[in-house]
């Protein structure tokens, strides 16, 4: 077997399979995709939260993904270039997948000039209008409105690209959640809602914090489909975001995933995560999205033993230079402080009538 390279990022956003046309076997081609993206996820992540934040060189908090990232893996790569994409805090594979370099996300965690925003708003704030990745709000309800507008203005250019916003389960227990699904809706604006039920909200489990069962439940309240996927299974939530993307571009409006997973690590770096129960650590453990990527092209054939053991090897090589890069980057120039900042027109001067 040939060495499982590093793909184009750009090659791989596409709302068809055509990302693997010619491709002898393309559900191995694609698995390798999943597993590279997942697996640098989880390395810059890891050199963040456990290197980096502890010795001090990040600036601002810090919030990852561990163990949920099949979800922005699965989904984004279903995504067309020109798609709209909201991503959560946890969803830093868009990123990479929309050819985002590992170099820019730790000058953007590090406060460099090298960053997505050039060393301001902290750290996980980031977007690239030019790569069509609209910058993370904190409070992810607050994303569904504005993701709703945004597709709506999809709509009413013809467009045939969608959006995609991602959010926790805590956030669809926000008024804005609820208010966006509705005008969503409405509308019928091309939105595909995808949940990172990771079973707590902060500190707050499920069911202390809604009284339905599943996210899934809340959808026919405002006419829409839903369907619940296991968010550890990229393939599973590849699957259900082909459908969903698909009812989107048909015109029939919005469409909700529920990805069941959990958080691997406490709500941030800061948090140990104390008030989950210890045999959860270990359920969830068994189930993660990379060790069952591997176990399944080890099975299937897709790759040997070595080959996943070179690909994180390569991974690891591609982050330490990254962090190199970052930490030799200079911070912002203090005197392009108001550089890109909204400054109003100065108000006309009030004029005087002659007596």
């Amino acid at each position: 077997m040939a060495a499982l390279k590093p793909v184009s990022p750009m090659a791989l956003a596409s709302p068809q399979r055509c990302d693997t046309a010619g491709v002898a076997n393309p559900e191995a081609a694609l698995s390798r995709r999943f597993l590279y993206y997942m697996s640098l996820m989880r390395e810059a992540e890891d050199r963040i939260e456990r290197k980096l934040y502890r010795q001090g060189k990040i600036v601002g908090g810090v919030y990852v993904g561990r163990g949920q990232e099949a979800i922005c893996v699965g989904a984004g790569l279903v995504a067309a270039p020109q798609d709209v994409l909201f991503p959560s805090h946890r969803d830093l594979g868009l990123f990479f997948i929309r050819g985002v370099e590992p170099r820019e996300v730790f000058a953007q965690y590090m406060g460099r000039a090298g960053g997505l925003t050039q060393g301001r708003d902290a750290n996980m704030h980031m977007g690239d209008l030019n790569r069509r990745i609209v910058a993370i709000i904190s409070a992810m309800a607050a994303a569904v409105p504005v993701a709703a507008g945004a597709a709506m203005a999809l709509k009413q250019q013809r467009s045939p690209n969608i959006v995609f916003v991602f959010f926790g389960d805590g956030a669809t227990s926000r008024g804005d959640w609820h208010e966006g699904i509705n005008l969503a809706a409405v509308q019928k604006a091309p939105l595909v809602l995808i949940c990172n039920n990771n079973q707590y909200a902060y500190s707050t489990p499920l069911d202390k914090q809604m009284a339905c069962r599943d996210v899934a439940d809340r959808a026919p309240g405002y006419g829409i489909p839903a369907e619940i996927v296991d968010g550890n299974d990229a393939w599973a939530v590849y699957e259900a975001t082909h459908r969903a993307a698909e009812h989107a571009r048909q015109g029939l409006g919005p469409y909700l995933i529920e990805c069941k997973t959990f958080r691997m690590t406490g709500h941030s770096a800061h948090d140990a995560g104390d008030y989950v129960p210890k045999d959860r650590w270990q359920e969830w453990g068994a189930k993660d999205p990379i060790v069952r990527m591997e176990q399944l092209m080890l099975e299937r054939g897709y790759a040997s033993r070595q080959q996943l053991d070179d690909l994180h090897a390569e991974i690891r090589g591609q982050v330490d230079e990254a962090v190199a890069w970052a930490e030799a980057s200079p911070f912002p120039d203090p005197s392009t402080l108001t550089d890109n900042v909204y400054e109003p027109a100065p108000a006309p001067a009030p004029t005087v009538e002659k007596a």
